[in-house]
């Protein structure tokens, strides 16, 4: 049986093969696939934090970024990196989930709700994602966070009631039993997809950010936005311990500091790209309107259930939650 080797493979062996030529003049090229488009804020840090390697490096380390997902697909990221396939890149942290538990902290409805709890609960669960990144040969550069969740739909939420057997965008095993909870179909949508799955039907709701909703033009395909604010997620850039610890201690050091400017970026960034994109949905004819209490107590007695299911998984998430409580 005659062999045909697999197109992506091929790309990524001649885009490596491009970056070791290179080397000889001087130049070591390295490969970062993203999932998100050149519009979203982490992109943009992405690309900052590129530069800043380039610039601080003199040129000798080019960091290439690849957005969309136009090298690897946004779920094959983690292993792409793990493997030395590339040698770093941005996941959204819930995607990685089924890996381990402590992936799934930010991903819990109702948990941290606000910009100053999100980045305690990150504090309280770094030590422990860190642990879990190096057993899969991976090391932690930075995070960025992305605007709370909130939901959009094609009708107007009330109660739970009125979303009932709708079919809701899931993106990771959180999402996923949130769509269980709300009794609603968890269907799994990558973000380039979404205008497309709205539009014919495979979806008629989703949780997300309003940068999310922006950069897809929401508008264009539903009418609601509902600013329930149930979580606030993040994307982490992760890099291949081999790949990182071949290079000389300058270098290494020059990684950290840009890895550094860049998650306080995130986190300085995200709190008005919120309020910029919110305002942007109702500009362009989105009805934005808080929750009622009785969609909230629903919500949060849903968030009780998936925390104690959360906390059933794993003995790290029971530490996490206890210094996220101290």
């Amino acid at each position: 049986m005659k062999f045909v080797p697999n197109r992506a493979a091929i790309l990524i062996a001649s885009l490596l093969t491009l970056g070791t030529a290179g080397s000889a003049f001087a130049e070591t090229q390295w490969h970062m696939p993203t999932p998100y488009g050149d519009a979203n804020l982490p992109t943009q840090i992405a690309n900052q934090f590129a530069e800043e390697v380039k610039s601080n490096t003199a040129g000798e380390l080019v960091i290439v970024v690849h957005s969309g997902a136009s090298l690897i697909k946004h779920p094959e990221i983690p292993r792409a990196v793990k493997t030395g396939q590339v040698q770093l890149g941005e996941v959204f942290i819930g995607i990685m989930g089924n890996t381990h538990p402590v992936f799934k902290h930010d991903n819990i409805p109702f948990l941290a709700t606000t910009y100053d709890s999100a980045e305690k609960l990150w504090s309280a669960a770094k030590p422990e994602v860190e642990k879990q990144l190096k057993k899969e040969g991976m090391m932690l550069l930075y995070t960025v966070a992305w605007p709370a969740q909130s939901l959009y739909t094609k009708v107007p939420v009330n109660t739970l009631a009125d979303i009932s057997g709708l079919k809701m965008r899931a993106y990771s095993p959180s999402t996923s039993r949130l769509a269980d909870l709300m009794n609603t179909s968890p269907t799994t949508v990558q973000v380039p997809e979404i205008p497309q799955a709205f539009s014919t039907g495979i979806i008629d709701a989703m949780v997300t950010s309003p940068s999310t909703g922006v950069n897809g033009q929401a508008w264009d395909y539903l009418s609601h936005y509902t600013d329930i604010r149930a979580w606030i997620p993040k994307n982490v850039v992760v890099v291949n311990n081999r790949s990182f610890k071949r290079l000389d201690k300058k270098t290494q050091q020059v990684i950290l500091d840009a890895a550094a400017n860049a998650e306080a970026k995130g986190w300085a960034g995200v709190r008005t790209k919120a309020q910029e994109d919110t305002q942007t949905l109702a500009d362009k004819g989105i009805i934005v309107s808080e929750p009622s209490e009785e969609l909230i107590a629903e919500l949060n007695k849903i968030g009780a259930t998936m925390i104690e299911e959360w906390k059933a998984e794993a003995p790290e998430v029971e530490a996490i939650l206890k210094t996220f409580n101290q």
